[in-house]
């Protein structure tokens, strides 16, 4: 007796979807770190719509597009030509990164920030040394922002290290390592462009345990919540209070009231050695004894007393 398995099989494999999977190109983060890493930069290209908007005196706005895992080949070979790469450094991570500006961004922003209209003038390759200096300032400003979109995961120290034109010349990472690319998308006045950036799973991988959702949420909320005791801190320290010493109080008529001239006595309802009363905001809080300090009238507190409490005289 034969029988033939090859009608089922064949069925089978059909009705299952497969996916070709490529071991040179290996997942080496999780969607659960990726996610934390969009949070990240959503922060990094909120900071640097603010710096940008700033420097450049026009409309620039700056959103987080995209953020994937890719082989470092793939990520040099979509590199447009004549694009501002910033090679950097920020320990204590280990190992190199790289921020990319599009043609179109770099230009706009010399043409800007040396005086023009925000205009796209087509260069060579090689950079004057006055632009070389304005995109190393550039930079400098922007790896700030990228500080500080990370200091809820950690403190870095970015720094600058070169500017290269050409990405032959970015040797950081071996072909097949798996990097992450952040994708910004930029609006300058009219022009739009990108700005990308480079992050090495080499680089990251000490830090990786850091990039899950429940670490990062954590971290955030106990940052929150110490700037907002900072804040507090900070209005209550200047906030104004009335504060009056009561002598002592007496009820008179109207009418004696109104027949009160100079010289005539009051007689209060303490007695000369009593405690004065101290009051903040209408609330008894204190006891205290009149006097003088340096020629003006004074009083020093000798007790305390909460409202609605007998008062402590010691």
């Amino acid at each position: 007796m034969e029988t033939n398995f090859s009608g089922t099989n064949t069925e089978t494999l059909n009705s299952k979807k497969i996916h070709t999977y490529d071991f040179k190109k290996a997942l080496r983060f999780s969607q659960d770190q990726i996610r934390t890493l969009s949070r990240i930069h959503e922060n990094f290209a909120r900071l640097l719509t603010s710096y940008f908007s700033t420097q450049l005196r026009t409309y620039v706005q700056i959103t987080a597009e995209k953020v994937e895992q890719v082989s470092y080949t793939d990520f040099l070979e979509n590199i447009e030509k004549k694009s501002i790469l910033g090679v950097f450094e920020a320990p204590p991570l280990n190992g190199s990164m790289v921020m990319k500006f599009s043609p179109e961004v770099a230009y706009v922003m010399f043409d800007r920030l040396l005086g023009g209209q925000g205009n796209i003038v087509q260069r060579p390759s090689d950079l004057t040394e006055i632009e070389i200096s304005v995109i190393n300032r550039i930079f400098a400003q922007s790896l700030s922002c990228f500080q500080e979109a990370w200091t809820s995961v950690i403190d870095l120290s970015p720094e600058l290290k070169e500017v290269e034109v050409n990405p032959q010349f970015l040797p950081m990472a071996s072909p097949n390592e798996t990097v992450i690319i952040v994708k910004l998308q930029a609006k300058i006045g009219e022009t739009e462009g990108e700005i990308q950036l480079c992050l090495p799973h080499l680089v990251l991988e000490q830090v990786l345990p850091k990039l899950s959702a429940r670490h990062w949420l954590a971290s955030q909320k106990k940052a929150v919540e110490h700037q907002e005791v900072e804040v507090l801190e900070r209005r209550l320290h200047a906030t104004k209070m009335d504060v009056a010493a009561v002598l002592g109080e007496v009820a008179v008529d109207i009418k004696d009231f109104l027949d009160l001239k100079k010289g005539d006595i009051l007689r209060l309802d303490e007695a000369i050695d009593a405690p004065v009363k101290l009051y903040i905001d209408q609330k008894q809080k204190f006891l205290a004894q009149p006097g003088i300090s340096k020629g003006r009238l004074a009083v020093q507190i000798t007790g305390l007393c909460g409202e609605g409490e007998v008062c402590d005289e010691g």
